[in-house]
């Protein structure tokens, strides 16, 4: 349910943001909406309905589980020794 909400900026950042709001053609309320979501979906982990993973993203998982204390700087310096002898 929508509800109607009144807010007083700067003139120059309404203009900047309605500019904004076009060029990417959504409505300024609309994206003033997603950024308010953002805020709320960081203060609370457990809400990830908005998160998707898409298609592709999930296409490049490997299957390979890495270990939580994986010292990756001395993996890569090994790599690039054995690869330079």
């Amino acid at each position: 349910m929508d509800k109607k909400l009144t807010l007083k900026l700067d003139k120059y950042v309404i203009e900047r943001a309605k500019k904004y709001a076009s060029s990417h053609k959504r409505s300024l309320s609309r994206l003033i909406e997603s950024y308010l979501k953002s805020l709320v979906n960081q203060e609370d982990p457990s809400n990830k309905e908005d998160i998707q993973i898409s298609p592709f993203v999930k296409s490049m998982s490997s299957g390979i589980n890495i270990p939580a204390g994986l010292d990756y700087k001395a993996e890569y310096s090994n790599y690039i020794e054995e690869k330079y002898k």
